[in-house]
């Protein structure tokens, strides 16, 4: 089956990730996708992640309705913090009947070759890149690449953890479900 890999610290997940998940389901090959919660991305603070627990419920939650997407914990397992070289080549050894493909946005594939292990993935995995805003896609890499058609969201997890803290509404920007569990955790608030 082939697999897309959604990494991403998804704090929280948004309508946006949904919406390029659903993009990538109806638009490309990709039979299924795993949203793949990282607890500690080496690029982020960790002192800004709500725990990896609550952010991998928010994502059970937002996805609990469509049997095409699947939130996975396989980084809390692996050392930290996270690598996608290293989830990459537990999940090609442990699930050999799959064959897995990375999405990920412009801004994402601008910086992979600072990534451990680029070359690694370069050569070993397709490549899903979705425009951010700003960044342009340019394959000097020489990957794997489809670049995707997907809908433009400015959506960001920042801005929506912002709005929360400054107790502004964040309706529509997140599932009902995701902004109830939000609200009912406190998170974000402090």
């Amino acid at each position: 089956m082939k697999i897309g890999l959604y990494f991403g610290s998804f704090n929280p997940i948004h309508v946006a990730h949904l919406i390029i998940a659903n993009h990538v389901l109806n638009e490309t090959e990709i039979e299924k996708l795993w949203f793949v919660v990282s607890p500690h991305n080496p690029f982020k603070n960790e002192n800004t992640l709500l725990n990896e627990y609550h952010r991998l419920n928010l994502v059970q939650v937002a996805t609990e309705n469509d049997n095409r997407i699947k939130a996975v914990d396989i980084e809390f397992n692996l050392p930290k913090p996270s690598y996608t070289s290293t989830t990459l080549a537990f999940l090609s050894e442990k699930y050999t009947e799959h064959q897995f493909h990375i999405i990920m946005g412009s801004d994402s594939f601008q910086n992979l070759h600072k990534w451990k292990n680029a070359e690694y993935i370069i050569n070993n995995y397709k490549i899903f890149v979705y425009t951010r805003p700003g960044f342009e896609i340019q394959n000097t890499l020489g990957a794997n690449l489809q670049v995707l058609d997907a809908p433009l969201l400015q959506l960001s997890s920042t801005q929506i953890r912002q709005n929360i803290k400054d107790g502004k509404s964040v309706r529509y920007l997140l599932p009902d479900k995701v902004l109830e569990e939000i609200e009912k955790g406190s998170y974000y608030k402090k």
